[in-house]
């Protein structure tokens, strides 16, 4: 099975939103498409995750991943 993106996921999201928000499908199907926006929900937050992770990485001078920081003193001036 194919791994779903994050934008074809966030594209079946706004589909399914706006059957939803048409109130013209029957209790059952909206109960249904409701399900399946929450995993599309869930799986987007994972992406969203998994990739805010991969940018706060970068890799050291000895090439190894490392967590980025930042040199934030007091500059409040």
């Amino acid at each position: 099975m194919k791994e779903i993106t994050f934008e074809s996921a966030l594209k079946d999201l706004e589909v399914i939103i706006k059957d939803l928000e048409s109130g013209n499908i029957p209790l059952e199907e909206a109960i249904t498409k409701y399900t399946d926006a929450m995993n599309l929900v869930k799986l987007c937050q994972e992406k969203l995750d998994k990739a805010t992770e991969q940018v706060n990485k970068i890799i050291g001078e000895n090439g190894e991943l490392q967590d980025f920081k930042t040199d934030e003193g007091d500059t409040n001036g």
